[in-house]
């Protein structure tokens, strides 16, 4: 061995992994501690979302160098877009990836069957599942989505009824429904009316 190349033991390897880890805790924490602006805190159906800007502005600011791929897309027949993407980020040191995907709705004209904006619809897509990796992975934007999430996500019971209401209509509403409980468009603030309009839809369809 030459004198001056170091041996690792195990102990020292051991040591350098909790370091490791020790750092990217002390890191999460602190952008998990950061509160959002209100100023970039948005509503839409009744719950709050914060803007891209300004969660990838906190993301190039502690941690620079990050990067985003596009897996997978594909469509949900022509009710949603569905993005798989990977996001990679340098984490005290270490580099690291987390996959994550998102679905959003095809907007069409009223009344009709006709697209407003494919491209819009893909972008905002892909939008949202960088911000749900953003959050995931990164802790961006904690003080809103992580709090929300557990004030509004609905129980697995409450999911049950709903994808038990919907599949008795037809498999195109059971889909819509899965779609709108995993972006959560129907949470704990709409899940009375959004049953009770799918008891008025099993009716009539019987």
């Amino acid at each position: 061995m030459n004198k001056d190349e170091i041996m690792l033991t195990g102990t020292d390897s051991l040591n350098i992994i909790n370091e490791s880890l020790k750092l990217i805790t002390e890191k999460h924490k602190k952008v998990s501690s950061i509160t959002t602006p209100t100023p970039y805190i948005k509503k839409k159906m009744g719950m709050d979302y914060v803007e891209y800007s300004y969660m990838r502005e906190i993301a190039d600011k502690e941690y620079p160098g990050w990067s985003w791929t596009i897996i997978n897309t594909e469509n949900l027949g022509s009710e949603a877009f569905v993005i798989h993407g990977r996001l990679k980020w340098f984490d005290s040191g270490v580099w690291r990836e987390g996959d994550m995907t998102a679905a959003h709705r095809i907007q069409k004209k009223r009344g009709t069957d006709e697209f407003v904006d494919i491209g819009n619809d893909v972008k905002a897509a892909n939008t949202d599942c960088i911000k749900k990796a953003f959050n995931m992975y990164l802790n961006i934007a904690d003080d809103v989505y992580r709090n929300q999430v557990d004030d509004v996500e609905l129980t697995d019971d409450e999911k049950e009824e709903l994808l038990l209401a919907a599949g008795s209509i037809s498999d195109e509403i059971l889909g819509k429904v899965k779609l709108k409980i995993d972006n959560l468009e129907i949470h704990k603030g709409n899940y009375k009316s959004s049953l009770a309009k799918l008891s008025r839809l099993s009716g009539e369809e019987n």
